[in-house]
């Protein structure tokens, strides 16, 4: 079921430090589902790859994209 997506506040953001990105939903399925670290990656390396992958789940499940191909 599609959810209707709600606005992101730009100063909102902003006054967080983040910037907008946007992204195909197949490159954020790709991005939610690929860690690119190597082996020997520090641990807050692993972080911010779980972080953004998170985020790219979170971005496909807000818009409603999430169960589509």
């Amino acid at each position: 079921m599609t959810r209707p997506v709600v606005q992101t506040d730009p100063q909102d953001e902003a006054d967080r430090g983040r910037v907008a990105l946007w992204l195909d939903p197949d490159d954020l399925r790709w991005l939610a589902g690929h860690c690119c670290c190597p082996e020997d990656a520090s641990q807050e390396a692993e972080d911010r790859c779980l972080r953004l992958r998170f985020r790219a789940r979170a971005a496909l499940h807000k818009s409603g994209a999430a169960d589509q191909p």
